[in-house]
């Protein structure tokens, strides 16, 4: 039976003021929702003051800007939202879990990114979005349907807090060999001298496509994810190169975040790729991340925004320790990061999977009677 969504879910309009939050990671906002149904991370900043959508735990979080980054999450507990985040809420006879895979589904975000308005920051219609004709099964086979996707998506998961946490045991092993243990005769240096900066050049705007010809081409943050980030764009004429493993760093607002290259890839003028000068990657990446309190002086300075130029990231100030301890580092960290990198490649996989089942349960093409849940 084809139903239009407004007739399954509604738009939460519900607000609560931002000091209501009982917890300030329960903010959601379109800078902490990740690209590629990625979920969410934690916000780096929330509002001081102001009333934000307030959303109850099952209810579905899509980001309404540029819906090409295919932003969304399930809630697992109450909060807020800013107003960029639209906020659906299941009716009676529609299981939430159901409806977040509707909405998870490509070509959701294909017709929301056909019906948005603006060019340059296209925005989905929300009139528009509540026609969007889906297929609706019984209650019990939405529950059936739902759950054959969880499953992936639970894996989805456990893969990701493994990668959380595999990175928060390398920033433990960083602090404690070069932070809790420093010594006073080491020397004091600057970026510089352990790593080769290259700051981004973004090529012609006619250049760019989505089919794959080219090099890969990340034009700032936007396409970031928890360690690599999402190929989106590509390029044919590449101007500045990053290397696989560099450390991509956003050079404009916000200044700091962090990602490292998956592959060799073209970086635009958001960012800059920071590559070791001596094969001391993961000593480079780790360092990086206790810069934040210093890069976050650059948060805010331009006229508009805030940015960094080379010659302030190449003379920021740092501690280099004596080389035998940056190798001891690195045979210890990089097999974390290969790790990482190989959880990252199966979430990848994962990903595919579910986004090649989705369309076909959804559809009924696969037919979910017989399973048992």
């Amino acid at each position: 039976m084809m139903s239009k969504l407004q007739d399954i879910c509604i738009y939460v309009t519900e607000k609560m003021s931002v000091a209501e939050l009982t917890n300030r990671n329960a903010y959601i906002s379109t800078e902490n929702m990740l690209p590629e149904k990625g979920g969410i991370t934690l916000p780096a900043t929330i509002p001081a003051e102001g009333k934000i959508t307030a959303y109850r735990k099952n209810d579905v979080l899509v980001s309404n800007i540029r819906p090409y980054f295919k932003k969304i999450w399930f809630a697992l507990n109450d909060g807020g939202c800013s107003n960029d985040v639209l906020v659906f809420r299941a009716k009676e006879g529609i299981s939430p879990d159901y409806l977040h895979y509707i909405l998870a589904d490509n070509a959701f975000f294909d017709y929301a990114m056909k019906t948005s308005k603006g060019t340059k920051m296209p925005r989905g219609d929300k009139k528009a979005i509540m026609e969007y004709e889906v297929a609706i099964m019984d209650f019990e086979d939405q529950q059936k349907t739902s759950s054959i996707l969880r499953l992936i998506d639970q894996q989805i998961a456990v893969n990701t807090a493994i990668n959380e946490n595999l990175e928060q045991q390398a920033q433990a092993i960083y602090a404690q060999m070069f932070i809790e243990s420093a010594e006073e005769s080491w020397k004091t240096g600057s970026l510089s001298d352990i790593s080769v900066i290259t700051m981004g050049q973004s090529p012609k705007g006619d250049t760019f496509n989505e089919t794959g010809e080219g090099a890969v081409f990340y034009q700032g943050r936007t396409d970031f994810g928890f360690r690599f980030p999402t190929r989106r764009l590509y390029t044919t004429e590449p101007k500045r190169i990053a290397l696989c493993g560099d450390a991509l760093m956003s050079v404009r607002a916000p200044v700091g975040d962090l990602n490292v290259a998956y592959e060799e890839c073209c970086i635009g003028r958001g960012l800059a790729a920071i590559h070791s000068k001596d094969n001391h990657q993961s000593f480079v990446l780790y360092t990086l991340f206790t810069l934040k309190k210093q890069l976050d002086v650059f948060n805010g300075e331009g006229t508009v925004f805030g940015s960094i130029n080379k010659e302030s990231l190449n003379s920021m100030e740092i501690t280099i320790p004596p080389r035998e301890l940056m190798d001891r580092f690195e045979s210890t960290v990089s097999p974390i990061d290969r790790a990482i990198r190989n959880n990252y490649e199966e979430i990848c996989r994962l990903q595919a999977i579910r986004d090649t089942l989705l369309p076909k349960l959804m559809n009924g093409e696969i037919d979910v009677s017989a399973v048992q849940i």
